[in-house]
């Protein structure tokens, strides 16, 4: 979990230090050209002046470089700060129950992977499938036709042993009397523990996992 708030950090840090440098080059390589043109219009020859609209051109085109990395360095003061406030937002979030518009959960050591679901019709069958990040399939079962709303797994294995803490992805195959398949609707559901920023996006901390908050479609108190 503290990973990736560090990696946000030095990210950020890496960002500022790579602006700054570029400021102090253009600033280095601007003295200089101004250095270079006065020489040469100091050392000119005066019967045959150098024509100097081709430093002109360079002057103008240092000058927009130059506002154009001020602009950028005030557009990412903007954006922090807005970041900033986003969290201030998203923290009161912290000890509600999160529904996303996403088949992802969470499973860690304090709670369950869980998920809500609802299928367009009426389901002669219903085959719930849970797998793991590489995409294999870890837990499966047939529920009850009539069981709709809430399905959550704790993480045991057909084998005896409980699957590793990370991401699982839920998939429901609903099939109707007439063999077709239903469309089933699946968000993860999970208690907000933390709020983080990857420095452009705010993710909420569930079930040891990130989810970007732009993804919520529902808060509530924990059931």
């Amino acid at each position: 979990m503290t990973s990736v708030s560090n990696s946000a950090a030095t990210g950020l840090s890496g960002q500022a230090q790579t602006d700054t440098a570029a400021k102090s080059t253009i600033g280095a390589d601007f003295n200089m050209f101004l250095k270079l043109l006065t020489t040469q219009m100091q050392n000119q020859d005066p019967l045959d002046p150098m024509d100097t609209s081709q430093y002109t051109q360079q002057l103008v085109q240092y000058s927009q470089v130059e506002q154009s990395i001020q602009q950028t360095s005030t557009l990412k003061d903007i954006v922090a700060k807005l970041s900033g406030q986003d969290m201030a937002q998203a923290s009161s979030f912290i000890g509600r129950e999160a529904r996303f518009d996403s088949p992802v959960s969470g499973l860690d050591q304090t709670g369950p992977a869980s998920w809500t679901y609802y299928m367009n019709g009426t389901p002669q069958s219903v085959v719930m499938s849970v797998k793991d990040a590489s995409g294999k399939v870890v837990h499966q079962e047939t529920i009850s036709p009539e069981a709709q709303g809430r399905y959550s797994w704790d993480g045991n294995l057909d084998s005896g042993e409980r699957a590793p803490s990370g991401a699982y992805t839920l998939s429901v195959n609903a099939v109707a009397a007439n063999a077709a398949s239903l469309p089933v609707t699946i968000n993860s559901v999970a208690i907000v523990k933390d709020v983080v920023t990857d420095g452009q996006n705010v993710l909420l901390g569930v079930n040891g996992i990130r989810m970007p908050v732009s993804g919520l479609v529902a808060i509530a108190l924990p059931s």
